[in-house]
């Protein structure tokens, strides 16, 4: 079927079936986590243009239930989590100018950690900070703060993060064990992102879009024109890159 065809206005499945719906009063959807407690499933929804997350009950997906919505900070992006084992992780950057951010105003730029053990009261155990960017034009785009992030359970969460000093996003993990402590553990980057330590950028596109996905020992990392980035994690302190794919030239 061509999709330029279509009459606008209309919602075409093929072998998918619509069975629910939420409106979230105007609040558009973005990414996505679910848990399951006492046999009940819980959605936790980010916004894209409001700073804030939906926690619905889709144990009947024919009748989805808004159960809540917590606001987040006003000129931040709160558009990724992820949820394993009673945690919820929770991204929060700099919102871009282009996106409806307001480069001189105030911003948060961290990582939230959740107990979410209480599905419909997530309470905030720690708080992981990269620090604020001075110049309001640096990182471009986003900002300083937590991208996509990735959390599947265990000690260890693993973030796409700019900080200040650093061209673009980069990759760390860090121990969560202690929620209300997050601590660094590991990082790594592509040569020439640490600009505050005296490198030179030859690639002012490499850059951790994220989020990172762990399988075991490995790490693998969309990493902008630096391509596909596949790291031996096994040292959990001292990443090591294992393979690359890349993919510019001739794309990007």
């Amino acid at each position: 079927m061509n999709a330029n065809a279509l009459p606008p206005g209309k919602t075409y499945a093929d072998k998918v079936e619509a069975l629910g719906y939420v409106d979230f009063d105007g609040k558009p959807a973005f990414k996505l986590a679910i848990q399951e407690v006492n046999e009940r499933w819980y959605l936790y929804v980010a916004h894209l243009w409001h700073p804030g997350w939906s926690i619905v009950d889709v144990t009947d997906p024919t009748a989805p239930k808004e159960l809540k919505y917590i606001p987040g900070p006003a000129n931040t992006w709160t558009i990724q989590l992820q949820i394993a084992e009673g945690k919820m992780v929770t991204a929060f950057e700099r919102m871009p100018p282009p996106w409806g951010g307001d480069a001189s105003k105030p911003y948060e730029e961290s990582a939230l950690i959740w107990d979410v053990s209480d599905p419909v009261n997530p309470v905030v155990k720690g708080k992981y900070s990269v620090g604020q960017e001075k110049d309001p034009k640096a990182g471009a785009p986003g900002g300083s703060g937590t991208h996509r992030n990735y959390y599947d359970g265990g000690r260890y969460a693993h973030l796409s993060l700019k900080r200040p000093g650093w061209s673009r996003n980069m990759y760390q993990i860090i121990d969560i064990a202690d929620a209300a402590n997050p601590k660094d553990v590991g990082r790594w980057w592509v040569p020439g992102q640490w600009h505050a330590g005296g490198e030179k950028a030859t690639d002012t596109d490499a850059w951790l879009h994220g989020g990172p996905y762990v399988v075991g020992d490995r790490v693998y990392l969309s990493y902008g024109s630096a391509g596909l980035v596949i790291l031996d994690i096994a040292d959990i302190a001292n990443p090591k890159l294992v393979g690359q794919l890349a993919f510019s030239p001739p794309f990007n």
